[in-house]
């Protein structure tokens, strides 16, 4: 540690610069994503818009647990349905396990008005919220 803090003190501007680095990548890999809605504004989302909830995961995970009123859409067949999507005038909230792969779905479909599960499942179960099981 104290050979980090001899580092910072002769080299003030590279130290400077990987801060700089630092607090651009996490702005970046936060807009690279899409837009984030949290596991309570999507409630408000569902009942004011008539949001269009897309999970996703594989069939198998969907059956064993998922929020109300989601479709399933495997993120494999997301190309099979793009036309569809990107002339919905719902908006579109797109789920997976952690959120990366909804980002990847946003932005494939780059529909004006979508959004990702902010932390996909996982979050939502971390949160206590229900999920339905298919039968």
């Amino acid at each position: 540690m104290e050979r980090w803090f001899e580092f910072m003190g002769n080299h003030p501007f590279l130290f400077g610069l990987l801060a700089v680095l630092i607090v651009m990548f996490f702005i970046f890999e936060g807009k690279r994503n899409g837009r984030k809605i949290s596991p309570q504004s999507l409630g408000v989302l569902v009942k004011i818009k008539n949001a269009m909830l897309i999970d996703l995961r594989d069939a198998k995970d969907f059956r064993e647990g998922h929020i109300s009123g989601s479709r399933n859409i495997p993120y494999s067949q997301i190309a099979n349905h793009l036309d569809e999507l990107k002339t919905s005038e719902r908006p579109i909230v797109f789920i997976c396990n952690l959120g990366q792969v909804a980002g990847t779905a946003l932005a494939q479909v780059a529909h004006t008005d979508s959004y990702r599960l902010d932390g996909g499942i996982a979050n939502w179960k971390a949160q206590g919220l229900p999920l339905i099981k298919a039968k």
